[in-house]
């Protein structure tokens, strides 16, 4: 019998055809139980700027406490997401996802029925660790259901939050204009429900970790050191001695606080973010790299309606659909770098996301061509940066898993947290610059292009990144 040619097929065999499996029905219905929970996170996280005014005016309280509804979900996602990961891992997936919608569903009915603002400040506050806890949890029931996809269903992740985040300020406002701004938090409560009751019923339970108790010190005083930062980072932006007297101590405080952490973390056999996964050249550069990269595309990035305003005039309505320009070009890549992870490995869609990113914030600081106007012009720009994080973050997000791929639940926590911790330092640095500047409008343009320069320094640090090609 002569040999077989290479690549022929052999007889009888059944044709090879192209295709994605995504599993089971069960294991789909699982994933779209995950999917609508994360894509009530990110909708929460966007839907309430439209409503800050009409906060201000029912619940009789200043526009400065009405922001802390959108500053302290931030935060407390960025403290939930390791601690999330962390309890995924001991508890099982299963349970821990379960408890946070119940949670989030539970607090989402208490701020719609808070009376005043400051309950509906801690209202929020509860409401954001359910939110932050599904992200970790949800990595960790898809890598069990999808073990030979789970790359490619984790990468999906990275277009339900942007499609979140485009039609969460819409949903606001028609809820807000129609109805009450109460009714934004109470339609999470039917959704909740619905959520908890189908993934009591076709969730498979996970088998628990031997990982260590929940580490509350560690928590404390990161959170600490956290909060004591934002505070110093708000004081600069206020004029005279005292704002700045206290915004001092608030720096030493934050800076003591964040030593005691490190420590901590270096010498606590439960802490709850191992000193293993915050420096070396694997996690500590990955760290580094998701911290800019909230900084300058999820907070810079999300400023471009305050630059549209400030500098060019353009009508608050204009200037929202910028976030949906962005988003529709994260949408318009994240999928197909998604299902080309296994063919490119994770380094190269890295470096050209980053770029083009970076050359949209360097483009938006400029003035438009004389054929086209500011609107159509800053829409351009948004949207480059937008395919810029749409090639970037599929690859991010399993470059990081997949430095400890047994610990997708806690790997993920991790990666949110320094990616929202961006975000929060991004948001507070440049509006404490902007409250000091005459001209707010030219110093976001220059803000825009610094932070490009910051994102292209630290591009080489990709290279230093374990890469990897193929299946999981």
């Amino acid at each position: 019998m002569g040999a077989q040619a290479v690549g022929t097929p052999r007889p009888g065999a059944p044709k090879r055809r192209w295709r994605l499996s995504f599993g089971s029905s069960a294991s789909v219905r699982v994933f779209a139980v995950v999917a609508v929970a994360l894509f009530m996170s990110s909708i929460d996280q966007t839907m309430n700027a439209t409503a800050l005014p009409t906060l201000s005016r029912d619940l009789h309280a200043g526009v400065n406490w009405s922001g802390w509804t959108i500053t302290i979900y931030s935060f407390g996602l960025v403290l939930a997401m390791p601690v999330g990961g962390r309890i995924s891992d001991q508890f099982g997936g299963k349970r821990v996802f379960l408890a946070a919608i119940a949670l989030f569903t539970f607090a989402s009915l208490c701020c719609g029925l808070a009376p005043d603002m400051f309950l509906l400040i801690v209202f929020r506050a509860v409401q954001s660790i359910g939110a932050g806890i599904f992200l970790p949890s949800a990595s960790g029931i898809v890598a069990a259901e999808f073990p030979e996809n789970r790359d490619r269903m984790i990468g999906s992740f990275a277009s339900i939050f942007p499609i979140g985040g485009m039609i969460g300020p819409i949903i606001g406002g028609v809820i807000v204009g129609y109805w009450s701004w109460r009714w934004m938090y109470f339609i999470n409560v039917p959704i909740g429900i619905v959520l908890l009751f189908l993934g009591l019923r076709w969730f498979v339970r996970t088998v628990p970790k031997q990982v260590s108790g929940i580490d509350l010190r560690g928590i404390s005083l990161f959170g600490s050191a956290l909060l004591a930062g934002m505070c110093a980072l708000a004081l600069i932006g206020e004029r005279g001695a005292l704002p700045m007297a206290l915004a001092l101590i608030a720096v030493a405080v934050a800076g003591v606080l964040a030593v005691f952490f490190l420590w901590h973390a270096s010498y606590s056999p439960t802490a709850f973010i191992p000193i293993r996964l915050l420096r070396g050249r694997t996690f500590g550069f990955m760290n580094l790299i998701n911290l800019v990269f909230g900084a300058a595309f999820l907070a810079l990035g999300g400023l471009a309606p305050l630059y549209a305003e400030d500098r060019y005039h353009v009508d608050p309505v204009s200037a929202g659909t910028l976030l949906t320009a962005r988003a529709f070009g994260i949408i318009l890549v994240a999928g197909v770098s998604m299902m080309l992870l296994r063919r490119t490995g994770y380094r190269l869609p890295m470096i050209v996301g980053s770029t083009v990113g970076a050359l949209g914030l360097i483009l938006l600081q400029l003035a438009p061509p004389a054929a086209l106007s500011p609107d159509y012009w800053l829409v351009i720009c948004t949207t480059i940066c937008g395919i810029g994080m749409g090639s970037f973050m599929p690859a991010a997000n399993n470059a990081t898993l997949h430095l400890d791929p047994d610990q997708v639940a806690a790997v993920t926590g991790l990666r949110g947290m320094f990616r929202q911790a961006g975000f929060l330092i991004g948001v507070s640095v440049i509006t404490a610059i902007l409250a000091r500047s005459s001209q707010p409008g030219i110093t976001q343009a220059h803000a825009y292009l610094a932070t490009a320069i910051i994102v292209l320094a630290v591009l080489p640090l990709v290279f230093l990144i374990p890469d990897y090609r193929g299946k999981w």
